[in-house]
């Protein structure tokens, strides 16, 4: 156990970083931590996209600022830490599927990719900031996960791997860091129906893509996912959320849902 470790709250804890920002829940969670008062700090590949986020967020008369960031990058990902002396929040989200192959025929490729991009790019991210993180004396670091993290199925071993390591990354963080000012929240959504993740998992294949929720009445959509994030953040600095997993009602589990066809 680490000694007690006590930090005056600072007003750099109300900078909330949030990564995979450019769609889809990222995007959805940055929209609602800025209505929430957070000065919200979007990153992502595609520069064009959170830059045109960023200017909707400040239209809507909060704050936001655009930087583009590979999370499996290192050096970029150490360079875009020294921008801050001390952050508030930070939302691991960058991550993704792809493939539904099976084990035996699966690509090594694509598991890699899943890895570094999953877990590879959290701890990056996760490593560079939690000095700035501990520094704003009420820190919180949010893991997107998945329901996958938690549950495996058939067809998804890659994509079910690098969640479970994610999951576990968090769990232990949070041992390591007892007793100092940074909360380490898990959020693991089941069914969400986003414009990309399905169609990035089966490289475009809008059919295949599609049949992910055929019949499913009401998977849960990105804002779904961002208002537990924004309610976990939000909770009094001595509530830690440890894990929440969030699931459509049709979803029993990630092997058993509802459809109506």
């Amino acid at each position: 156990m680490t000694a007690a470790y006590t930090a005056t709250p600072t007003p750099a804890s109300r900078i909330a970083v949030v990564t995979g920002a450019s769609s889809g829940i990222g995007a959805a969670t940055a929209r609602q931590l800025a209505a929430a008062g957070y000065r919200v700090v979007l990153t992502a590949r595609r520069k064009d996209r959170i830059e045109a986020l960023a200017e909707e967020i400040t239209a809507a008369g909060h704050s936001a600022t655009a930087y583009a960031l590979d999370v499996t990058d290192r050096a970029a990902v150490d360079e875009f830490a020294t921008a801050f002396r001390a952050v508030g929040v930070l939302v691991n989200n960058a991550g993704g599927a792809l493939g539904s192959d099976p084990v035996a025929t699966g690509d090594p490729q694509e598991w890699r990719t899943m890895y570094e991009t999953n877990v590879i790019g959290t701890l990056n991210v996760t490593q560079a900031l939690l000095p700035a993180l501990t520094a704003s004396g009420d820190g919180t670091v949010v893991v997107v996960s998945s329901t996958a993290g938690h549950a495996t199925y058939e067809g998804g071993a890659g994509y079910v791997a690098a969640k479970h390591a994610e999951h576990v990354l968090a769990e232990t963080l949070r041992l390591e860091i007892v007793g100092t000012p940074v909360r380490v929240i898990e959020i693991a959504p089941g069914m969400v129906k986003t414009e990309e993740f399905a169609l990035t998992r089966f490289h475009g294949d809008e059919e295949k893509a599609a049949k992910v929720y055929q019949g499913v009445a009401e998977p849960l959509t990105a804002d779904d996912v961002a208002d537990t994030i924004a309610w976990a953040v939000t909770r009094p600095s001595h509530v830690n959320v440890d894990l929440l997993v969030v699931r459509p009602r049709a979803q029993a589990s990630n092997t058993k849902v509802h459809r109506e066809l």
